[in-house]
């Protein structure tokens, strides 16, 4: 055999084969002992969900039990002020953001103070520029009938503003004297009613667009956006706008005797105009400057009631797991989608701007 040969074969590199390591399962443990530990887990996740349960229950137990839930129409009754246990009521019935259709959740609060024979007095709370003249005109009309039906004396109280529809629905007080307060920063008065019209038609000439709807009449249209207002169409709006305007100054003259036989000083505080607390109370427009308490004080007063045995209590919309979910989505006011829609309708509002609604607000007036 050749030398070489010898040396290239006992040179030659074998392959390794790995050598595989196998390694013992970790111990289990005691089947008792996991069992143990299994069940106790089970068993204290049970108990935390009984105790939730019953905590719900006493929680809910003491609110029917204190008025404080009506399941009829999902109203709360909170309380606010003097006896937690008093016979007589003064409710506090609030009225926030733009008023659209009125039949919402102010017409179920006046539902609900109706429908309790303990209500002997309300407190109107109105933080709001206003809205449709119909909405505004449902609530001042349900506000009117409960006080007359029940016969009890409403107060207002104006929180940071009670302008145009809101000052509509403040005189349902009546004559009575001393029963509207304004805050020392509120915002009142614009007496007057507005129909919104945008004219968008040289901008239209400008990038070449134009209106090709079809009406069964060119009056379908007048407000729309699109087209130019002819004067026989703004005479036509002019009229059903001073219909509506002559009806606001008569619910005035209901709600301030002092302006009931002054035309020419009703004429000149109905143009719009806003005022602060104190020129409003200058002109008659409000009685006293003062807070939400000083109304409750005032409504007290008047239903000839032991402050002592008073409970007053305020109304409150819970909200559903829905509507929170969809309150936490969402950032600052939703847009009303409706509303764009709504552009091209005649329809007139007592509201402080000249913007139509179309942000809708949480209270859903």
């Amino acid at each position: 055999m050749d030398t070489s040969e010898n040396i290239n074969q006992s040179t030659r590199v074998k392959p390794i084969t790995p050598e595989v390591v196998t390694r013992p399962p970790p111990p289990a443990p005691p089947r008792g002992r996991r069992r143990y530990f299994g069940c106790l887990g089970w068993f204290g996740l049970l108990v935390c969900f009984v105790i939730i349960v019953l905590q719900s229950l006493f929680i809910l137990v003491q609110g029917i039990t204190a008025g404080a839930y009506d399941v009829s129409d999902s109203i709360q009754e909170k309380y606010v002020s003097h006896e937690k246990r008093g016979r007589d009521k003064v409710a506090i019935i609030t009225v926030s953001g733009v008023i659209m259709n009125g039949d919402g959740f102010v017409k179920r609060q006046i539902d609900r103070a109706k429908k309790d024979d303990r209500v002997k007095a309300l407190v109107l709370r109105i933080d709001s520029p206003g809205g449709t003249v119909t909405g505004s005109d449902f609530i001042y009309h349900h506000l009117e009938k409960l006080r007359d039906d029940k016969g009890i004396p409403i107060v207002v109280s104006m929180g940071s503003m009670a302008a145009s529809g809101g000052y509509y629905i403040a005189m349902a007080v009546g004559d009575q004297e001393n029963s509207i307060f304004a805050e020392p920063t509120s915002t009142t008065g614009s007496i007057g009613v507005i129909i919104p019209h945008y004219d968008i038609t040289g901008l239209m000439r400008e990038w070449g667009i134009k209106n090709d709807s079809i009406a069964s009449h060119r009056r379908k249209q007048m407000l729309s956006m699109t087209r130019e207002l002819s004067e026989e169409d703004r005479e036509i709006l002019t009229a059903y706008l001073n219909e509506t305007f002559d009806r606001f100054k008569q619910i005035v003259r209901l709600g301030r005797p002092a302006l009931r036989d002054h035309d020419d000083q009703l004429t000149k505080l109905a143009t719009g105009e806003i005022f602060t607390a104190t020129q409003a109370q200058r002109h008659g427009l409000v009685d006293k400057i003062g807070f939400v308490e000083d109304a409750i004080e005032r409504a007290i007063e008047l239903a000839g009631l032991n402050e002592e045995d008073v409970r007053v209590v305020r109304y409150a919309k819970p909200k559903s797991l829905f509507e929170l979910a969809a309150s936490a989505r969402s950032v600052g006011h939703p847009i009303d989608l409706a509303g764009f829609l709504e552009l091209n309708v005649p329809k007139a509002y007592y509201l402080t701007t000249s913007l139509p609604a179309l942000i809708s607000t949480s209270n859903n007036l």
